[in-house]
């Protein structure tokens, strides 16, 4: 399998001279790189380690923090089959997560309820949410940064995207992929993530090299490994922008590959943010938020 060129934006420097390869990224692929973000490998490190801890628990301890897609808390094995949401019947995920999102209040008590709701903290793993809390955070000032790029390389002005995302949603999975020792062997057609693209603006992923690992897809190439770069973070595009642009950017398609026969001890974990906008925006004739609850569902196994 070959691996899938993607360029790298570095947010140090004045994106002018590379807003053409980030058009012709998001045309083609809807993947691209980002450096110079600030982000600590130190940070993700430990949430890494502390996220461990909870998903080596007994399945009894997990289980009460057990939610459905698009819920706080954990989602076991079987919760989700990505490949629904392309109408593509697939066994489910071979993974599990720890599931946050959006919890600061708007003041509008129906938007409130649904989408701004507080966060389930493990007891077991305390040291997970001062680590996570001061992720989100972060993840919130880089994908600002990352849609006023965007915006350039458009052909708009550089908030085109973020003066709708004053009090966004957001949703943020530690996905945790573990080896066939723990999930045996794949039904054919199982992924660790079954083919599908995200649903929101830009989705923000740190994630580790393996052989059972991320691929994107492209028309001109098929299925490719994306490049894997410990410095950068892998960024796509979703659904909404795509809809956004009119179908010029195209959310980006992609799959994360099954524990490899060859290597089935490989775990892999990957920390990802999937950046949404305010509730209530408007993109391509849709309000944003239905198409987000309706996504959710499909992507809900069983």
């Amino acid at each position: 399998m070959t691996e899938a060129s993607l360029p790298t934006i570095d947010l140090r420097r004045d994106p002018g001279g590379q807003l053409p390869a980030v058009d012709r990224a998001l045309r083609q692929a809807g993947f691209l790189l980002v450096t110079g973000h600030g982000v600590s490998p130190a940070l993700r490190a430990e949430i890494r380690k502390s996220a461990r801890s909870f998903f080596l628990l007994p399945a009894a301890v997990k289980e009460r923090y057990a939610v459905k897609v698009g819920g706080r808390g954990w989602l076991g094995p079987g919760a989700e089959a990505n490949g629904y949401a392309e109408g593509t019947a697939t066994p489910p995920d071979l993974k599990e997560s720890l599931s946050f999102a959006a919890e600061e209040p708007t003041g509008d008590a129906a938007v409130d309820a649904e989408w701004f709701l507080p966060n389930t903290w493990p007891a077991e793993v305390p040291e997970l949410r001062p680590l996570v809390e001061e992720y989100l955070g972060l993840m919130r000032t880089l994908s600002d940064r990352v849609l006023d790029v965007l915006g350039r390389a458009l052909g708009e002005e550089a908030d085109f995207f973020t003066r709708h995302t004053g009090h966004p949603t957001f949703g943020f999975n530690i996905n945790w992929y573990p080896g066939r020792e723990r999930v045996g062997d794949p039904a054919p057609g199982q992924f660790r993530i079954g083919p599908h693209t995200d649903f929101g603006t830009v989705t923000i992923l740190d994630r580790q090299a393996g052989r059972g690992g991320l691929q994107v897809h492209t028309d001109a190439h098929g299925w490719q490994d994306a490049p894997y770069d410990p410095e950068s973070f892998t960024v796509n595009i979703g659904d909404l922008m795509a809809g956004w642009t009119g179908g010029r950017w195209r959310s980006g398609r992609h799959r994360v590959l099954p524990p490899p026969a060859d290597a089935p001890a490989e775990e892999l974990m990957s920390l990802v943010y999937f950046y949404e906008c305010d509730p209530g925006t408007t993109v391509d004739g849709v309000e944003s938020h239905a198409y987000l609850r309706e996504r959710l569902a499909a992507i809900t196994a069983g």
